[in-house]
């Protein structure tokens, strides 16, 4: 079998179908829409595929990806230049929604906000009296700012004179 020493333009089309469908086309599917013959797509693609037998192909096909990789690759300035894009255009268009989700994805690809998710374990009705109260003078303290003219006693009276709840196996 002789080999090739340039691609021909249905190998190169074969090329630029499998990388730029990846995931999205099967190896098989880029055959034909190539152009090859459907009766032999599945060996065409195993061939073409094949470094053996195809080795300019399959050189193509790494070029071709590593280009790929260069253009749509990730990087903080594209990330918020492109957020910053979908920004402006969802306010032309008065999607306010997507405008705020947009500045705040900016936001916090650069860092403005901190997600914090704290989990714990316990219930408060497994506490005692006095476990109870601490953890009331703690919260009081650490949110003192948003519950300003709230009284440390007032919270304790309406905590106790809620109901507790029984469990349903209590209940026979």
């Amino acid at each position: 079998m002789a080999r090739h020493k340039e691609l021909t333009e249905m190998q190169k089309k074969f090329a630029h179908e499998l990388v730029a469908n990846e995931g999205r086309k099967t190896k098989y599917e880029c055959v034909i829409d190539a152009g090859y013959a459907k009766d032999r797509a599945t060996s065409t693609a195993a061939e073409l595929t094949n470094p053996q037998k195809h080795p300019l192909v399959v050189q193509y096909i790494g070029q071709l990806r590593e280009e790929y990789q260069k253009k749509y690759e990730v990087t903080f300035e594209k990330h918020i230049s492109e957020l910053a894009k979908l920004r402006e255009e969802s306010r032309k268009k008065g999607a306010w929604s997507a405008a705020i989700n947009a500045e705040v994805a900016r936001g916090k690809a650069a860092g403005l906000y901190i997600e914090q998710k704290i989990i714990r374990t316990g219930k408060l009705e497994d506490l005692t009296a006095e476990e109870l109260e601490q953890r009331m003078k703690q919260v009081m303290e650490e949110y003192s700012p948003i519950l300003d003219g709230v009284e440390i006693q007032e919270v304790k009276e309406k905590v106790l004179e809620k109901p507790r709840r029984v469990p349903k196996a209590d209940l026979n």
